[in-house]
C-alpha cells in the first residue's frame, strides 16, 4: 500500500505539470472506492493546474475553481506517457491529457478515490485529518499530549489518521524499532522522552524513505517509473524469524488490529 514516502515520491514526480493544463480527461472505469463524478470529465476539461500539494496520502491539483483530490489506495499508481503513446494497461481508469503528455491513474484494486471539491479543507476525506509528520509542530510534548489520554497500545495510535497521518503499517514498525519502543505498550504509560524519541524516529524514517524513493513492495512505483529502495533498509518489517540487527535476537510478527506486526522483544520494551 503506498504510505506518506510513496505518496510525496509521487507528488514530486508530477510536479513539473503545475502550471499546465490538463486539455481534457478519459475516464475508462468510474468505479473506484467511490463512483468518479459524472461531470467529471466536463469539469477537468482545460483544468489549469495551480499547484500540486500533498496531505496525508492525498495528492491534490488545484486550480482557480476547483481542487481534484487523488488517492492511491492499496495499489494505486499514477504514469507519465508521451500524448502520442497508445499504450493501456488493465486497470488504467482514468487518463489526464496535456498538451504533449498524458498522466494515467492506475488502480488494479480499486480503493482509490478521485474527488473534485470547492472548498478542500471542508471534504469529508480531509477536515478530520491530524497533524503531519513532518510538521514542526509534530513534536514529542505533541504526541505525549495524544498519548496521555489514550490507552490504545502506541502503534496503532500512531497508525490512527486523526491523530498524525501518513504513519503506515512499514514506517510505523520502523519508527518504533529505531525507537526501542514496544508496539503494544500503552500510550498513556510513554514518558514524554520516548515520544520525544519517536517523534525524532518516525521524522528521520519518513525523511530517509522520501530521499530514496519510498518502498518498493508489490505494487509501487513512482509516477516517473522509478522504484523505490528503501526496501532494502528495512530493520523490522518483513523480517519475521532474521537476527535482529542490534541485539541478534528474533524478529517476530504478530498480527495487531489484522496488520502484520514486526519488532524485537528483547530490543523494544
Amino acid at each position: 500500500m503506498p504510505e506518506l514516502p510513496e505518496v510525496e515520491t509521487t507528488r514530486r514526480a508530477i510536479s513539473n505539470f503545475e502550471g499546465k493544463v490538463i486539455k481534457s480527461s478519459k475516464v475508462n472505469n468510474p468505479n473506484l472506492r467511490w463512483k468518479i463524478d459524472k461531470n467529471f470529465e466536463a469539469i477537468v476539461r482545460n483544468f489549469q493546474i495551480e499547484e500540486i500539494s500533498r496531505r496525508a496520502k492525498y495528492i491534490i491539483f488545484k486550480s482557480d475553481t476547483y481542487s481534484m483530490l487523488l488517492h492511491l489506495g492499496m495499489s494505486g499508481s499514477l504514469r507519465i506517457l508521451d500524448r502520442a503513446s497508445n499504450q493501456f494497461k488493465k486497470h488504467d481508469h482514468v487518463e489526464f491529457f496535456f498538451e504533449d503528455k498524458k498522466i494515467i491513474y492506475n488502480d488494479p484494486r480499486r480503493f482509490g478515490s478521485i474527488h473534485l471539491a470547492k472548498d478542500i479543507k471542508s471534504h469529508f476525506l480531509i477536515n478530520k485529518l491530524g497533524i503531519e509528520p513532518l510538521e514542526k509542530k509534530f513534536t514529542g510534548s505533541h504526541l505525549f499530549n495524544i498519548c496521555s489520554k489514550s490507552k490504545a497500545p502506541i502503534k496503532s495510535l500512531i497508525m490512527n489518521q486523526k491523530n498524525v497521518v501518513g504513519v503506515g503499517n512499514i514506517y510505523a514498525c520502523e519508527s518504533l524499532f529505531e525507537a526501542k519502543i514496544n508496539p503494544f505498550k500503552e500510550s498513556c504509560c510513554l514518558s514524554e522522552g520516548e515520544c520525544a524519541s519517536l517523534v525524532k524516529c518516525i521524522k528521520k524514517i519518513l525523511r530517509n524513505a522520501i530521499k530514496v524513493g519510498g518502498t518498493t513492495l508489490k505494487d509501487f512505483y513512482s509516477a516517473d517509473g522509478s522504484a523505490g529502495y528503501f526496501k532494502f533498509k528495512l530493520k523490522a518489517y518483513g523480517r519475521e524469524d532474521e537476527d535482529c540487527l542490534v541485539c541478534n535476537d528474533r524478529i517476530m510478527k504478530t498480527v495487531q488490529n489484522q496488520r502484520a506486526t514486526y519488532y524485537c522483544s528483547t530490543c523494544q520494551v
